[in-house]
């Protein structure tokens, strides 16, 4: 009996340590996440990089074609559009 009582006593501290972390909200927001203005251009996704021609930026934009080098250097103000293999934009997002 004298064994039972520590047993119980680390099996109790043991599981004490193992708690459920606290759930994420469902949609984080970040504030900065959008400072280049990304999310009201999304509708350029599919269409043809000419289309860009004639398009004034509020934020500094970088064309990325396909196997272009670029810097990794994090922008949150920037905004990139990235071409694809069709001459198409792919992608519009903010780095």
């Amino acid at each position: 009996m004298a064994r039972a009582i520590p047993l119980a006593l680390i099996a109790g501290l043991a599981l004490a340590g193992c708690r459920m972390a606290p759930a994420l909200p469902a949609d984080p927001v970040d504030p900065g996440a959008d400072a280049c203005g990304a999310s009201r251009l999304q509708y350029l996704i599919g269409q043809p990089e000419s289309v860009l021609d004639g398009m004034r930026f509020d934020a500094p934009v970088r064309v990325i074609r396909p196997g272009m080098a670029v810097t990794m250097d994090y922008r949150p103000d920037r905004l990139n559009i990235e071409i694809d293999a069709r001459n198409r934009i792919a992608r519009v997002h903010c780095s």
